[in-house]
């Protein structure tokens, strides 16, 4: 493939990076961010604009997708990419080979940052921020460390297909990535004085309704969102909800412990704490296990997901389907019921196993298999056995087989238990889904 292979879309987006040089591409999942990036910062290395490109990411995505993504393109083969993963010194070593681009993992970021300071000096001149998201909060070490370094940055691309998982708080850091607080303040504080308001214990912030529209408005010159049906035609989705009963005694069980926030089971005590920690446990709960102490021990309770989704499984048996899970207990129980399933790993080869159809039940964590991966070649039906009250996560898992080059119709199963959190799981993600369309519609370009 080469340049004039580009849609239309990615095009514009090249574009609009190269005349912005510091902004934000919000665009739908499987928009190929990748290969825009590359593009962009290709044509600014040709003319020396700029010297070198550090990528900044998830640890998978920076091993298995970008230097890859380059190889699949004529105009990009000359590009010379060393990972910056591992060992300190296998990670000096990439930095100090002659590249024009290095990727690090984001966890590594401040390692990064602090091991320049010591030379006082900064190589990049030019950062991609992978999954931007992940540096929603101005708290967290890697914002802080990447702060350091703006003022010598003079190219600077976000990428994220959910930039504000949670809500338009979520934007300030971003933002401030691109243009160092001259949209939305100069620090969170700043933000919250003028946009936000506080909850009653003085513990919450949301925005000022009358703000929303102010704070799109305000951001759109420095961001590009794009609707996928709106450029490439997408196969349909259908998202079901396969509704999951617990025996009457289970069921007693659990509304006891909603109540008590205290239930002993097969000898074994289980407590919750705190609301947070209760709303945890009772997800644990619908799943058929729950963590007893601090060392993950777990008891079973039921097995009533299991079986319906051993149901759909056997209703479905001519399909390849992913099932993502979220706790170790819930892995542990689904390779027990399940002896032939896989599970991904992070070289990638149960990834690539599954794109050649090989894989007929892949077992996947939405934490470490929901960014950059590409699994729409190895079938089309995905089964969410945990439900996740992350947004983000729920939306970039689903979207590794709703993408483009997809060529099934996909269905997205969620096993629910009848009357129980599952239930506010799912509404609570709705809510949070209205508040980003309406953030990506009106940057939309």
């Amino acid at each position: 493939m080469n340049r004039f292979d580009l849609h239309p879309y990615q095009h514009k987006a090249v574009e609009f990076v190269l005349e912005k040089r510091r902004c934000g591409l919000f665009l739908f999942m499987g928009a190929g961010k990748s290969v825009i990036s590359l593009t962009a910062v290709s044509d600014l290395l040709d003319a020396c604009i700029i010297r070198r490109v550090l990528i900044v990411g998830p640890l998978r995505v920076i091993t298995s997708v970008w230097a890859q993504e380059a190889l699949k393109w004529d105009h990009l083969r000359h590009l010379k990419i060393s990972i910056a993963t591992g060992s300190i010194k296998q990670r000096k070593a990439a930095l100090n080979a002659n590249t024009d681009l290095v990727a690090i993992n984001r966890e590594n970021i401040k390692w990064l940052v602090d091991l320049y300071a010591e030379k006082k000096y900064w190589p990049f001149d030019a950062v991609i921020c992978e999954e931007s998201s992940s540096f929603k909060n101005p708290s967290a070490k890697r914002f802080r460390a990447l702060k350091k370094v703006l003022p010598r940055t003079t190219t600077m691309i976000l990428l994220s297909g959910t930039p504000a998982p949670n809500s338009l708080i979520d934007l300030w850091s971003q933002i401030y990535l691109i243009d160092q607080g001259e949209t939305l303040g100069k620090n969170i504080t700043a933000f919250r004085r003028k946009w936000c308001e506080v909850d009653y214990f003085g513990h919450t912030w949301s925005i000022k309704k009358e703000h929303v529209t102010d704070i799109q408005n305000i951001i759109k010159p420095l961001c590009l969102s794009m609707k996928g049906a709106d450029y490439i035609q997408l196969p349909d989705r259908i998202d079901i909800t396969e509704k999951v009963m617990l025996p009457d005694k289970v069921m007693d069980d659990y509304k006891a412990f909603e109540k008590n926030l205290f239930m002993e089971w097969d000898g074994k005590e289980i407590e919750a704490i705190s609301a947070a920690v209760l709303a945890n446990k009772l997800i644990q709960f619908t799943s058929g296990a729950c963590y007893t102490d601090e060392e993950h021990n777990w008891t079973t309770i039921h097995t009533a997901k299991l079986d319906a989704l051993s149901e759909v499984i056997e209703e479905n048996a001519s399909e390849n389907v992913i099932v993502a899970y979220n706790f170790k207990h819930t892995l542990t129980r689904l390779k027990e019921r399940f002896p032939r399933a896989v599970v991904t790993d992070k070289g990638g080869k149960a990834v690539d196993a599954w794109n050649r159809g090989e894989i007929k039940l892949l077992l996947a964590h939405p934490q470490s298999s929901s960014f950059g991966l590409n699994l729409q070649a190895g079938g089309s039906m995905l089964i969410w056995v945990d439900l996740n009250w992350s947004l983000e996560l729920t939306q970039q898992m689903n979207a590794r087989l709703w993408r483009q080059g997809q060529e099934k119709p996909v269905r997205i199963i969620n096993l629910v238990v009848v009357n129980s959190i599952d239930e506010r799981v799912a509404q609570v993600l709705s809510g949070k889904d209205v508040v980003q369309s309406d953030l990506l519609k009106a940057l939309r370009g």
